[in-house]
């Protein structure tokens, strides 16, 4: 699902070209997906919950598979309209699909694992982005005077594209299981025992926006992924202004960006299972991505394309690892309320900040300069540290585990059986 949202941005000339349109009209197939997100997020995250998650991930994989073949069908000039049509499938899908790693951490793992998982998890979807910068460019070399192979390259990716979406969306029918037999953390069974009956989901978004610390967290993580979806989107077009002629390298800065990401998401979220300080890891790391990108922005002129891989890696190890921590963080200072739905409003905020850092900063690439964007998008990002700074540190989820587990230890003798409906007991009566 990410490939396809970046593939068409890493290649914006080459797609500019080809659909006789404009660079803004190229990327409206990457800004689709944030302009569909908001207004879906609010009935995604309702069918997360009340249907779970085996029936939310195969709504995304199939309609993920179902706009990777309707692509296949606008391989001509004058089949923008459905290209941008079969984009629009693709970003419904990843309403379903984003809201998933939060929930399946905290579902399926126990509290020393689950901000691990949840990094592992939030990986697809950085490595989806990895290989759309990285293979587009070289399936789909630029080449203006003979459209027909142009259209025949694009045949191979788009196909290709599809045949994958399709039979991940078997494999996801086949493997995905709801939940496991028994629950993986004493947050789990505590939440396992409210009678469905009793939960409103109206309720849990009231509550949420009622949460000030959450609050702040929504609006610095919109500021954060936004600023990323923004940098990924007009990477090409920032590349290209310096460096003619070097798309490939472009999807190389954006592949470098986006594995250096990786590879930050990973250590996080270990740091975090090992050590729980949410806010002093975001908010240094969250720091280090202002530092990263002003770095950045101030040598992407300088002639040495060696020095944007090396910058483009700093910056993506920073900004995109923060991705995970923003999750965690969330589900932590909003238990009890769902994985799902605040995991979903953070994306939805990424995804609004993502609109509006896109067209501001395409504007000023395209009439001033890279630099000037990339300024913006610093100014944007030093505002989101002060928010940052803001958050109260209340971590309900970790304290229900912590609290829980010492009362255990206490009230049960290590040679007294213990009925499980009756530590169930314990635990509701010791919240």
């Amino acid at each position: 699902n990410a490939f396809q949202w970046i593939q068409y941005s890493i290649l914006s000339n080459v797609f500019a070209g080809f659909y006789g349109v404009s660079f803004t009209q190229i990327d409206w197939l990457s800004m689709v997906y944030m302009v569909a997100y908001v207004p879906l997020i609010l009935p995604a995250t309702w069918l997360l919950d009340a249907r779970g998650l085996r029936l939310t991930a195969l709504l995304g994989a199939g309609l993920n598979a179902l706009g990777a073949w309707l692509k296949c069908g606008s391989l001509a000039p004058q089949r923008y309209p459905l290209t941008l049509a079969a984009q629009a499938v693709c970003a419904v899908a990843q309403v379903f699909i984003l809201g998933l790693p939060s929930r399946i951490a905290s579902v399926w793992f126990g509290p020393t694992e689950v901000s691990t998982a949840c990094a592992v998890a939030v990986l697809g979807n950085q490595l989806g982005t990895a290989i759309g910068f990285l293979l587009p460019p070289v399936l789909v070399p630029n080449t203006p005077n003979d459209i027909d192979l142009m259209a025949h390259n694009i045949s191979i990716m788009f196909y290709g594209t599809a045949i994958v979406s399709t039979l991940l969306f078997f494999l996801a029918g086949v493997v995905f299981e709801e939940k496991p037999k028994y629950p993986p953390s004493h947050s789990q069974a505590v939440l396992q025992t409210k009678p469905p009956e009793d939960y409103s989901y109206k309720q849990s978004i009231i509550n949420l926006f009622r949460n000030i610390p959450f609050i702040l967290l929504l609006i610095s993580y919109g500021i954060m992924t936004g600023a990323f979806y923004s940098v990924s989107t007009l990477l090409n077009q920032m590349i290209v202004t310096h460096y003619e002629g070097e798309e490939v390298n472009a999807g190389r800065i954006g592949l470098t960006l986006v594995v250096a990401g990786m590879v930050g998401s990973i250590i996080c979220g270990l740091w975090l299972d090992y050590t729980k300080t949410y806010k002093q890891t975001t908010l240094i790391v969250y720091i280090l991505s202002f530092i990263g990108l002003l770095v950045f922005t101030f040598t992407l002129d300088l002639g040495y394309l060696i020095v944007v891989f090396v910058t483009g890696g700093v910056l993506g190890f920073f900004m995109t690892g923060y991705l995970p921590l923003g999750f965690e963080f969330a589900v932590e200072i909003t238990y009890p309320e769902s994985e799902g739905t605040s995991s979903g409003l953070l994306n939805a905020s990424a995804q609004i900040f993502g609109i509006i850092f896109t067209l501001v900063q395409g504007k000023l690439t395209t009439d001033y300069s890279p630099r000037a964007g990339n300024i913006f998008l610093c100014a944007w990002i030093f505002v989101g540290i002060i928010l940052t700074a803001l958050i109260k540190s209340d971590l309900r989820r970790h304290n229900v585990n912590s609290g829980i587990m010492n009362l255990d230890l206490k009230a049960v003798p290590v040679d007294s059986p213990v009925e499980p409906e009756s530590t169930t007991l314990k635990i509701q009566s010791a919240l």
